[in-house]
């Protein structure tokens, strides 16, 4: 006895065909990170710039 409906049929194939392209997003980005196309994120560069100036300022006023 089959008991789901067909929206619950149509949910789970939502679901497969989203981690399907979540899978294939991930495999693209292993391939261009291999061909050394990898990117620092924006964020990331903008926390080292606040940290490092940070750090500068810190030095200036803690041991001036």
């Amino acid at each position: 006895m089959n008991t789901s409906s067909p929206s619950d049929r149509e949910r789970g194939t939502e679901k497969l065909n989203w981690i399907e392209r979540r899978r294939e997003k991930i495999r693209a980005e292993i391939e261009r990170n291999r061909r050394g196309e990898y990117t620092v994120p924006t964020w990331v560069l903008a926390v080292a710039l606040i940290a490092i100036v940070g750090g500068w300022l810190a030095l200036i006023f803690l041991v001036g």
